[in-house]
Parts: C-alpha cells; sequence; structure tokens
C-alpha cells in the first residue's frame, strides 16, 4: 500500500462492519477509483484501486480480517510483507510464529537452524505450478442483468509448440546435469571453530534446473515458452456484480520442471448505467411526472431493463415519492430470485407556457385563495386577465 491507513478507514466502514458492508463498501470504491474511468488521472486512481483491493482481501476473509484486528495495521502488513508466502499467502508460513509451519516465538525454526549451519534452506527441485494471472472485464449493467459471453485477449506465456516445453531442439535431448545429478543443488562443506557446517546452494552450472541443455531450441530459446496472445471465453452469469471473480482453470503460465499452469483470475466491473443505479440486486431510477397527474392522479409507463410496465400514481402524489415495483431488479447471482425496481417521481415545472395554459394557471391561483396582483406587472396579457378577476 502507498500508506499505513487502515483498511477500516480505506473501506470507509467501522471495525463491526458486517461482511455485507464491507462487500457493499468494496463494490462503490473499485467502481471509483477503476484506472478506465478516470482517464484524467490513472495513476492516481489505480494507487488507490490498489488499495481498496488490498483493504478488501483481507477484510473479506474472515480468518485474515481476525489476524488483522489482533496484531493491528502495522504489526499485520509487516508480518505479511516479511513472511515466507508473501501477501495472499497467510497460513503457509506467512507468519511465522503465528500458525506457521514450525514457528515459534515469531522465528522459523528452519531460520535458526540456517543461522548455525550456515546454509540455505532446502528448495524442491520438484514439479512447480505456473502462476496465476489476472484480467480485469468491464461489463454494462444489461449485459449483467442476463448474463452474457464475452471472448477477450490475453498476452501470456504459454509452452513453446515448438520442442513442447523441453528448451531442446527437436531430435536434441535434455541431459541430467553432471555436477548436481539432477538435483539442482550442490553442497558444499566448510570447516569452521565448531567443526564442519555443509551449505547447499544452488547449481552453478545448471542454474538449479539440474538439466543440460546442449541444442536450445531455435523458438524459445531454451526457456520452453514463448509469449503469445491467447483468446478466451468466459460465461458470466446473471446477476453478476462489480468485485465478482471468476476462474479459468489451466489459463495461467505455465508450470516448472513439468507442473501444473496456473490459473487465470478474471475479475468483473459493472459499468455506472445511464438510467439505473444498483444497490445489490435492487436498481433505483427516477421519472418525470406533470403537475397535472401528481395532483389528480394517473397510470404512467415506466421502462425497466427490458420491458415497459404501467405504474398508478395516486391523487396529490408528492414529489420525491418512491414506488416499488416487485421482481423488476436483478437477478440474484445463482439463484431464480430478483430484486425490486423503485421508481422515484419529480414533479416537473414546465419552462415555457402557451397563454391558454397561463389563464388556466392564473385561474387555478385565484380558485385557490391566492393574490392574483403579485403576478401583475408580468406581461400586458397577464394585466388583462388579472383586471378580469378584479
Amino acid at each position: 500500500m502507498a500508506d499505513s491507513r487502515d483498511y477500516y478507514d480505506v473501506l470507509g466502514v467501522n471495525k463491526s462492519a458486517s461482511d455485507d458492508e464491507i462487500k457493499k463498501a468494496y463494490r462503490r470504491l473499485a467502481r471509483k477509483y477503476h484506472p478506465d474511468l478516470n482517464k484524467d488521472n490513472p495513476k492516481a486512481a489505480e494507487e488507490k484501486f490498489k488499495e481498496v483491493n488490498e483493504a478488501y482481501h483481507v477484510l473479506s476473509d474472515a480468518d485474515k480480517r481476525a489476524q488483522y484486528d489482533q496484531l493491528g495495521h502495522d504489526a499485520f502488513t509487516q508480518a505479511a510483507s516479511g513472511g515466507g508466502a508473501g501477501y495472499g499467502g497467510f497460513g503457509q508460513g506467512g507468519f511465522g510464529g503465528f500458525g506457521g509451519q514450525g514457528g515459534f516465538g515469531g522465528f522459523d525454526m528452519g531460520d535458526i537452524f540456517d543461522m548455525f549451519t550456515g546454509g540455505g534452506r532446502r528448495r524442491s527441485n520438484g514439479p512447480e505450478q505456473g502462476a496465476d494471472l489476472r484480467y480485469d472485464m468491464e461489463i454494462t449493467l444489461r449485459e449483467a442483468a442476463t448474463g452474457i459471453k464475452k471472448k477477450f485477449t490475453v498476452p501470456k506465456n504459454d509452452t513453446c509448440t515448438h520442442c513442447h516445453g523441453t528448451g531442446a531442439e527437436p531430435g536434441s535431448s535434455v541431459e541430467t546435469c553432471p555436477d548436481c545429478h539432477g538435483t539442482g543443488q550442490q553442497r558444499v562443506v566448510r570447516n569452521g571453530p565448531f567443526g564442519q557446517m555443509v551449505n547447499i546452494i544452488t547449481c552453478q552450472h545448471c542454474q538449479g534446473s539440474g538439466k543440460i541443455i546442449r541444442n536450445k531450441c531455435s523458438e524459445c530459446r531454451g526457456t520452453g515458452t514463448i509469449r503469445v496472445k491467447k483468446t478466451i471465453e468466459v460465461n458470466i452469469p446473471a446477476g453478476a456484480d462489480t468485485g465478482v471473480r471468476m476462474r479459468v482453470s489451466g489459463e495461467g503460465e505455465p508450470g516448472k520442471r513439468g507442473g501444473p499452469k496456473g490459473d487465470l483470475y478474471v475479475y468483473i466491473y459493472v459499468k455506472d448505467d445511464p438510467d439505473f443505479e444498483r444497490d445489490g440486486d435492487d436498481l433505483y431510477k427516477s421519472v418525470d411526472i406533470t403537475f397535472p397527474v401528481a395532483a389528480l392522479g394517473s397510470t404512467i409507463k415506466v421502462k425497466t431493463l427490458d420491458k415497459e410496465v404501467e405504474l398508478k400514481i395516486p391523487a396529490g402524489t408528492q414529489s420525491g415519492t418512491r414506488f416499488r415495483i416487485i421482481g423488476e431488479g436483478m437477478p440474484h447471482l445463482q439463484s431464480s430470485r430478483k430484486g425490486n425496481l423503485y421508481v422515484e417521481v419529480k414533479v416537473t415545472v414546465p419552462k415555457r407556457l402557451k397563454e391558454e395554459q397561463k389563464e388556466a394557471l392564473l385561474n387555478y391561483a385565484h380558485l385557490m385563495g391566492e393574490d392574483c396582483a403579485q403576478y401583475k406587472g408580468k406581461s400586458s396579457w397577464l394585466d388583462k386577465i388579472i383586471d378580469k378577476f378584479k
């Protein structure tokens, strides 16, 4: 994070906030600071966006939130940045003595062992899963309401099709490193005041791969991967909202040493709609009505996301009154239930009136007992009508 602000302050919620309140705050701020929606200052928006994401990923996880509340902001972020798993890897050694593997009093026993032996920790030379990728996708409110299939292109590393990931030119072979015998590590014995100490280091000959490639692939130059642009299609379900994350299995970076590929995570962002505002599954919109409709009552037509419905306006309706249309909101994610549409009516005042309309209004004012003399001097035509009342 760019600063040391408390995660609750970042999201604008208090420490007793529910999971739903935290999610709503995240969705609102994610839309506000998304870089694509802040063309004037994208760099500053991106920093805010990252800050909001970091706060949400901690507070939306029950275990991480409990640790955050217990440790406090500074201790938590320090432990997260200094842990073996890095940010997002808490629980696998990320906190050392706080629930880590082999931890004691904030130290990892492996680290203490290395202090006395002078050796590095033994690293696995087995298969390793590839890194995960992230893609941010924007959709419209109407696309979120119906669900939609979306195709997009992701630049990524992929297994070289020429050598099939071996890194060697087809027809040639990959040899086992003669120095480390395929382990990727070497043992260095040193004499010290307390006797011999063994230090485990990365093999300098094969750079820890355990393999030697004499004739490197002409396409990937021995790396086993090439840079490609992959077209991917995802099926976004109806009811998706900002913050929804979709996993596309096996579309991340290639694994190492025969390991599986990572995954691609698609984060959904729903763009603001000019006609509707969204709050969870409910939608809100405003509709203009005339004074006669508000005063006398009528039935008006209201456009929902996909059709027109009739709304009854009772006589004497005041400007700002809100009506509920049941079941015309957004579909609930992974459910047949739908939210509601709330319609706020606003009584409009015409900017220009015809002479007959002005006369009718003056008649109305006269019948209501108003002093029509206050309008005298507005125009000679109005003065004639006012004199008629007198």
